[in-house]
């Protein structure tokens, strides 16, 4: 049973870029990481990321999960685990 999605890159037909107006950023962001999270790219640019960038995407996401989520919903929307 699969429990993640991305099924937002696969139908997105809007305008992928930065700076035009807020609809179109949060798109831009929203088709960017879920192409940046893709399988095979990350199984390419993991190895290659120096440990510097490796703890700034880490700690970059975390602060935006503790930031922006209750602790039920990090656990249930982030860790998918059930109430």
């Amino acid at each position: 049973m699969t429990i993640h999605s991305h099924n937002f890159v696969e139908t997105y037909k809007g305008l992928v870029g930065f700076g035009a107006d807020r609809n179109t950023d949060e798109n831009t962001v929203i088709y960017y990481l879920q192409k940046f999270s893709d399988d095979r790219l990350m199984k390419t640019i993991i190895k290659r990321l120096p440990d510097e960038e490796l703890s700034e995407i880490f700690l970059l996401m975390t602060r935006l999960l503790k930031n922006h989520l209750t602790s039920s919903e990090y656990h249930q929307i982030f860790l998918k685990e059930e109430p």
